[in-house]
């Protein structure tokens, strides 16, 4: 296990309309205001996304299985966001449903909104994470500044 010690910074209340997709928009408003390591709590209703729910088999690096969602989603969320490279990263977990279905999984490459989602962002001072590929899994992972992390 590896860890780091922040402070709660800025805590941002963003509502994010109709027609507009949750995940740009989200990183556009990270941009602007040099979010660099946060939690997002979300809520509100999605009319089309991308679900990742686990992989297509149990193996490294995984391939991940996507569920497309249409129609109009409730759904409830929660994320970390870190920088990479190339600007900040969302890692959002969401559970949704519609009628008696459900889903659970990451929300990848898009998630246009229906109705309204409102999302919390609480920054976090203190640490320097970074997203990073980790070749041992294949996945992008955070990885946390000297000074910072520990192992237990």
């Amino acid at each position: 296990m590896q860890y780091a010690e922040g402070k709660p910074g800025r805590i941002f209340l963003l509502r994010i309309d109709r027609g507009e997709d949750l995940l740009v928009e989200i990183e556009k408003f990270s941009r602007e205001k040099e979010i660099r390591c946060a939690t997002i709590q979300i809520l509100g209703a999605l009319l089309e996304g991308n679900l990742v729910t686990g992989p297509e088999d149990p193996v490294l690096p995984p391939v991940p299985h996507f569920e497309e969602v249409t129609g109009g989603w409730d759904i409830l969320g929660i994320a970390s966001l870190f920088w990479g490279g190339d600007g900040p990263h969302i890692h959002l977990h969401t559970a949704m449903g519609r009628g008696k279905q459900a889903l659970t999984g990451c929300l990848r490459e898009r998630g246009e909104v229906y109705l309204v989602m409102e999302a919390v962002i609480t920054e976090i001072l203190g640490i320097d994470a970074r997203i990073v590929h980790d070749p041992g899994t294949g996945l992008s992972l955070p990885r946390f500044g000297p000074g910072q992390s520990g192992l237990k």
